[in-house]
């Protein structure tokens, strides 16, 4: 008698355990899902597609841009979106304005998209705070530099959410770098258990900085993970904004619905390198780089419109002059020198601050006022950066 035959293993599991559940349903797509050159693209509003153009073209300027502010010293470093812009405009468009962004440190484009302002959107990058911008005022989360750590944010937003009645759906944004970090799967795992109102947006760029995805996961594809964990998994073509707007709305509404959360991977490509202070030459060729410009998101989206009949060049025009006020605005604020208060560091840590960051407060007043006083002493008149009230909050 095997194991198999025994009486016992015919009932197996016990009634203790949860019932088995058919992972087909929860697989994700076969092929990455396109719409462009497709007969999808005809059911789309010709008006939300002339947008995602518009918001594709000014998001290459506003990277282009953001990218040179970095070379001329006035921001600390920019990881640039450059080829994932199609997935990062999606967002705003797939997103109600009372839904949640809970965004990584390459997603200030997405963060831009919601109507957070371009410099604020850049604070963080700048060197000047932790956060440039209001949380609440965009429902749009701090840019998280830490991988992953906003995920299990948004499922927690997005629980309490639903136990206040509300319809919000949360949207986390993560980079295939970010799959390999035990933050995502607790996120995953959470909001599986919970069937909280979530998606996740996995921008595949092939890369982690200089990791290839193949030295990080063997799975089919980072959509499959959605399986272990009892959610649904999608997978599309990052590169076909089209395409990431129609999936993501999908994803939105089956969450919103209570269906539960949804995993969908982008699978796209990181144009430039990881940031400023990387050498992509040292880990990709460059035909590899060639021949994902070929699919280069705004130019295919832009070819595609004008074959449909869809675009004009007045339309292309439009939007390129668009972009370019979008850039002007951005070098004349940075040029606008801003004033820090060094005290500021201490004022959203905690509600109630600690004992220790009392005593932190305080060194830090003592040395400003030091500082200060060191000035005028030398003749100097200046009292910029005076502390206020040690232990302010």
């Amino acid at each position: 008698m095997t194991v198999l035959d025994h009486p016992a293993a015919q009932t197996w599991p016990p009634d203790a355990h949860a019932p088995r559940r058919d992972p087909a349903p929860l697989l994700p797509d076969a092929e990455p899902v396109r719409v462009l050159g497709t007969p999808a693209l005809g059911k789309l509003d010709p008006e939300l597609l002339r947008e995602l153009y518009r918001r594709l073209v000014a998001g290459r300027r506003y990277n282009q841009q953001a990218t040179t502010l970095t070379k001329q010293g006035s921001l600390a470093v920019y990881p640039s979106s450059t080829g994932q812009e199609a997935c990062q405009v999606a967002v705003a468009t797939a997103l109600r304005p009372g839904d949640w962004l809970f965004p990584s440190y390459r997603d200030t484009l997405a963060v831009i998209s919601r109507g957070v302002d371009p410099v604020e959107a850049l604070t963080l990058l700048r060197g000047n705070a932790h956060c440039g911008y209001d949380p609440h005022e965009h429902q749009v989360a701090p840019l998280s530099t830490p991988l992953a750590t906003q995920a299990p944010h948004a499922v927690g937003l997005a629980h309490a959410a639903r136990l206040r009645g509300e319809d919000t759906v949360a949207l986390a944004l993560v980079g295939d770098g970010g799959t390999s970090e035990g933050d995502f799967h607790e996120a995953l795992n959470f909001a599986g258990v919970l069937g909280a109102p979530v998606v996740f947006l996995v921008q595949n760029n092939g890369y982690a900085i200089s990791v290839p995805l193949s030295k990080q996961s063997v799975a089919p594809t980072l959509a499959h993970k959605a399986v272990g964990y009892g959610i649904h998994g999608r997978l599309v073509d990052g590169n076909d904004a089209a395409a990431v707007h129609t999936v993501l709305s999908e994803a939105v509404a089956h969450a919103r619905a209570g269906l539960g959360p949804v995993l969908v991977e982008a699978v796209t490509y990181r144009l430039e390198a990881h940031t400023n202070a990387d050498d992509a030459g040292r880990y990709r060729t460059p035909e590899e780089v060639a021949s994902w410009q070929e699919h280069d998101p705004v130019p295919l989206l832009e070819r595609h419109l004008r074959e449909a009949g869809l675009l004009s060049d007045e339309d292309v025009r439009q939007a390129a002059a668009e972009a370019e006020e979008l850039a002007a605005r951005m070098r004349a604020m940075f040029h606008v020198k801003p004033e820090l208060d060094p005290m500021s560091l201490f004022t959203h840590v905690y509600a109630e601050p600690t004992p220790q960051l009392r005593e932190q407060a305080a060194q830090l007043a003592a040395e400003l006022a030091a500082d200060a006083e060191a000035r005028q002493e030398a003749g100097t008149g200046s009292t910029a950066g005076a502390a206020p009230e040690a232990g302010a909050r």
